[in-house]
């Protein structure tokens, strides 16, 4: 605190009252009859004092230091009417603007390159985008099982996990739902053969783990292959792929501006049921757009239906992985996109997001 909030400290033989400059000369030599409402005080260090604790040899009424404007008295006259000045009231802190959880640089960065690479591959070839679909799936069973082997000891086997998953994906492509049941079924039986080379100790949790991860992460990607392989696959996907986008995007713009009742707290804190009322608005605006002019014979009454059910399920998904990390103790499921933690952080809601909008277009307009 600076002195002119105290007002200015006081010169040598001058006071603030006329009748204490009298009292109290510059000088070291006075007459002490001459000060009659003072005593002398000896010269002591320059220390602090605590509470009221009274000055060795002193009273209570008499403090050894004094502070008038930043200036300490100190082996000077003490006058028993002085008083401690209050302390000045601090302002409070400027209040705290909302901030973003993510660097938002890198994160629209990342977005707008991984949107460049799946259009490109998405409208070139067909099987190029099979083959980012499969990479996609090899990188997120990748980090399920590297976390749940970190964080648990489950030690889910991954050489055929990623094996089964890429061939899930194709199947699912060329034969449609039933090569991708067969490539399923094959999977979990090379997962519960693989763990057999391995000590029996946890066998079941591994196992258990490993059919999980092929049905969380390749079985529903290999809907969005099935998606693909419609004549007007790309549009589909692309359909698929933008409302689940927006349904995110408007949850986080929505629930980031305005809100405050929380949807699932004991699961993820963030998340309100505003923005869960913003994803389903702005994926039922979405819905009704892309129906209309992507899908050949859609409707926009359908494209409303469609992304209600878009922004459900993608909340469910994002509170599924979300329920996942907790259990493990996570943020992020890895560190490969910056400003978006892993894969699995951009598939959570992708990924049971797929068989939804690959059930209703088969059910609107056709397998095609």
């Amino acid at each position: 605190m600076n002195d002119s909030s105290w007002g200015a400290a006081p010169g040598a033989g001058q006071w603030a009252a006329p009748e204490m400059r009298a009292a109290a000369p510059a000088g070291p030599a006075y007459d002490v009859h001459d000060a009659q409402q003072t005593r002398p005080m000896p010269v002591v260090a320059d220390t602090s004092y605590a509470g009221d604790a009274p000055y060795a040899g002193g009273d209570a009424d008499d403090r050894d230091d004094r502070e008038q404007g930043g200036v300490r008295l100190s082996g000077g006259p003490l006058f028993r009417d002085e008083k401690p000045q209050e302390p000045m009231p601090t302002a409070p802190p400027p209040p705290q603007k909302k901030r973003a959880g993510r660097d938002l640089r890198a994160a629209i960065g990342v977005g707008v390159g991984l949107g460049a690479v799946i259009v490109a591959s998405l409208f070139v070839v067909k099987a190029v985008f099979v083959g980012v679909i499969v990479v996609a799936v090899v990188v997120g069973l990748w980090e399920l099982t590297s976390r749940l082997s970190e964080r648990k000891g489950i030690k889910a086997p991954l050489p055929p996990l990623a094996v089964g998953g890429a061939a899930m994906v194709v199947a699912g492509y060329v034969k449609g739902a039933e090569g991708a049941w067969v490539a399923v079924a094959l999977t979990a039986l090379a997962v519960l053969v693989w763990r057999m080379t391995q000590p029996p100790e946890d066998y079941l949790k591994d196992v258990t783990a490993g059919v999980f991860a092929a049905f969380y992460v390749p079985f529903l990607a290999t809907f969005v292959a099935m998606l693909l392989a419609a004549d007007d696959g790309p549009q589909r996907v692309l359909t698929f792929l933008l409302l689940t986008v927006v349904s995110d995007t408007g949850a986080y713009a929505v629930g980031w501006r305005f809100g405050k009742h929380k949807l699932a707290p004991r699961i993820s804190p963030g998340k309100t049921r505003e923005g869960l009322f913003g994803a389903v608005a702005f994926a039922m605006v979405a819905g009704a757009l892309c129906m209309q002019f992507l899908i050949d014979g859609g409707s926009w009454w359908q494209g409303l239906l469609l992304g209600l059910a878009v922004a459900v399920s993608a909340t469910l998904g994002d509170l599924g992985e979300s329920m996942i990390k907790r259990d493990l103790g996570i943020k992020d499921m890895g560190t490969l996109l910056p400003g978006h933690g892993g894969i699995m952080d951009r598939l959570d809601s992708l990924l049971p997001t797929a068989p939804v909008v690959w059930l209703l277009l088969v059910l609107f307009v056709g397998s095609g």
